[in-house]
């Protein structure tokens, strides 16, 4: 398992989040939807927020870099839709 960071921007919840999270060693040779499904699976079993929906807009990989950027929506439980930017690297 390799450690991944990721940085989540959205309007509600203090509005920056910065995460670490651990995924498979190949995760970033994978598709940019298949990146941030990792991590949005890693926040729902521990970020205490209950289940996160969300709708992916734009998903981007920069394979040079090893960074996936992703913009859509995020619904919070108690709270309406709200747009998100998440950056994905290796930590």
């Amino acid at each position: 398992m390799t450690k991944y960071h990721a940085v989540l921007l959205h309007g509600a919840r203090g509005g920056e989040g910065n995460y670490e999270f651990e995924g498979p060693d190949d995760l970033m040779r994978r598709s940019p939807v298949k990146v941030m499904r990792a991590f949005m699976e890693h926040l729902d079993q521990t970020a205490d927020l209950g289940h996160l929906d969300y709708l992916i807009n734009a998903a981007m990989k920069n394979s040079e870099k090893q960074v996936v950027t992703v913009l859509g929506e995020i619904d919070f439980s108690d709270t309406n839709a709200q747009p998100f930017v998440c950056m994905i690297s290796p930590a």
